[in-house]
């Protein structure tokens, strides 16, 4: 473990890493405390993007929402939740400037239009009906999203009671047992170990729905239970019903860079994220209205996270490099900048070395004054130059990209030269700067790195189209869920990668527990050929980002 450095007075106002929480007391066993561990505290889900209108989304449900909205929403409403739920009390303000301490150093949010009195904005506001807030889905500390961490330190400190703990979507399924203090830490043990929410989307109806679902292993019955999931599925009849899968929530931050919203894409427009967002996840009795909308969204579009400090490095804006939020707040960027399919307007050609935070520590030398650094200071210039090399690796190091729906079969090769920023091509942003949604492999039931323990699994089988026929196993459907598309099964966009230190796990499914999982995922699944070194250069550049 590296010792942690001091960098003199903070840029970056210090900042209590929790919401305050006002709960029923309840006692609880001290064994559990001890098991669960602790640390900050909680949230949940709901997404953004830059796109107002999204062409791709799927078609417009009876009420004007999308087509896979109502019934999610009234499943969401018939669900019980306490006649009495707990209150979370949101910061007084939010400052324009704050860092949080996380695992490599100092995550730092911006709010480039100043301070921010929460009483006034919606986003810190119970808009539904369970007692849940935005802020209980995406909380500062975490680069607006949540981690398991806090997550066990909310529900040690309410004894399972913070407003994320409910049946809807914070408990594996509705119908858990949540009657004991254990029972509730199996019904909540996705949330807590994972940070994943339920999301329980319908199939599609047929025509235009492919495939059959035509079996699932779930070990918490809810997809396979006619009152939550399915009421219909096997390898003969139509499949019809919801299916829950369990996905990470996205962060509510650097939004202006946005090009997908929800990880499947299920989405048309923010305001209808929004919306949907009120109505299920807060379980909310009326749709929030249009200023309501309008205000989450304007003080969500005005929010940038990135890491500020590195233990080992110090600021990451220093020595000539571009880290940290102030420069991503004024980071050039369009819909299809840079973007390797040639969809750039400008008519730009793609360009590998998207990411440019570092370029100038690769020329650094551990040398002050003529003088070889020592001690703090060489250990300072080893880590930047570990960085440096890292990202010259992210940049460059050659990647044969095969077998990846939505990227391979799309350009018609089996075989694709590329790099990490084939697919993560907006310049010092890292997602994909149109939608792309592609399936890597992190949907598999088993991979090397990924920890899919605890996930259910579906078997679906092509019945239409071009590929009928074809038998798919996975831990999520992906796009599929909303589309009904055989081609569309398994596909996920690529998020945003700057904050990442801040919230772990990664992927979707939180089946990366660190960086170092994620990087030996890719490894494997793409036979890059890391060496040791390359791994760990990686993970320093990441964990800057």
């Amino acid at each position: 473990m590296h010792q942690k450095q001091h960098f003199g007075p903070s840029r970056y106002q210090a900042a209590p890493a929790t919401l305050a929480t006002t709960v029923p007391q309840r006692t609880h066993s001290p064994s559990l405390v001890l098991a669960l561990g602790v640390a900050m505290l909680c949230a949940l889900p709901a997404r953004p993007a830059t796109a107002a209108e999204d062409p791709d989304a799927v078609s417009t449900g009876k009420s004007g929402k999308p087509g896979w909205a109502d019934d999610t929403i009234k499943q969401a409403l018939q669900i019980g939740e306490p006649q009495l739920p707990s209150v979370e009390l949101p910061p007084t303000v939010i400052p324009s400037v704050q860092g949080f301490p996380d695992q490599s150093g100092l995550l730092a949010n911006y709010h480039p239009a100043g301070l921010v009195a929460t009483a006034s904005v919606p986003f810190f506001q119970p808009l539904g009906s369970n007692g849940r807030t935005c802020m209980t889905c995406h909380q500062p500390a975490a680069a607006w999203s949540i981690t398991p961490v806090q997550i066990q330190a909310a529900f040690l400190d309410s004894a399972g009671t913070a407003p994320l703990f409910r049946l809807v979507d914070g408990a594996v399924c509705p119908s858990a047992d949540v009657s004991t203090l254990q029972s509730q830490v199996n019904a909540y043990s996705l949330v807590l170990n994972k940070g994943l929410i339920r999301i329980f989307l319908p199939l599609p109806s047929q025509p235009t729905l492919q495939y059959s679902v035509i079996a699932v292993q779930d070990p918490y019955n809810c997809t396979t239970d006619p009152a939550y999931g399915l009421t219909s599925y096997g390898p003969s009849g139509a499949s019809r019903g919801l299916v829950s899968v369990y996905r990470r929530p996205l962060p509510t931050t650097n939004m202006p860079f946005l090009t997908t919203i929800m990880w499947d894409g299920r989405e048309p427009s923010l305001a209808s994220q929004v919306s949907d967002a009120v109505m299920i996840h807060l379980q909310g009795a009326t749709t929030p209205t249009s200023s309501q909308i309008v205000q989450v969204l304007a003080f969500e579009q005005s929010l940038y996270s990135a890491q500020g400090v590195d233990f080992r490095v110090g600021y990451l804006d220093d020595a000539g490099a571009i880290g940290g939020p102030f420069t991503l707040a004024t980071q050039n960027f369009h819909v299809g900048i840079n973007d390797v399919l040639g969809a750039d307007p400008t008519g730009a050609p793609f360009d590998r070395d998207a990411m440019t935070l570092y370029a100038v520590w690769a020329a650094l030398s551990p040398v002050d004054d003529g003088k070889k650094a020592k001690g703090k200071e060489k250990d300072a210039a080893e880590a930047r130059a570990s960085v440096a090399r890292g990202e010259v690796l992210f940049n460059e190091k050659p990647i044969n990209i095969a077998g990846v729906a939505g990227l391979n079969d799309k350009l018609g090769l089996p075989v694709i030269a590329g790099t990490c920023t084939t697919c993560h091509d907006t310049p010092n942003v890292g997602n994909h700067s149109v939608k792309l949604p592609i399936n890597i492999g992190v949907v598999a039931p088993v991979a090397v790195g990924l920890d899919t323990t605890g996930l259910p699994v579906f078997t679906l089988r092509c019945d239409a189209g071009s590929l009928a026929g074809q038998v798919f196993t996975v831990t999520d459907p992906g796009k599929a869920l909303v589309s009904g598309q055989c081609a569309d099964i398994g596909k996920m966009k690529g998020p945003i990668l700057r904050g990442l230190a801040a919230r772990p796990p990664y992927f979707h499914n939180g089946a990366a527990a660190t960086l170092g999982n994620a990087v030996d995922f890719y490894n494997t699944r793409f036979g890059i050929g890391l060496a040791d070194q390359e791994k760990a250069d990686l993970v320093a550049f990441l964990n800057t980002l």
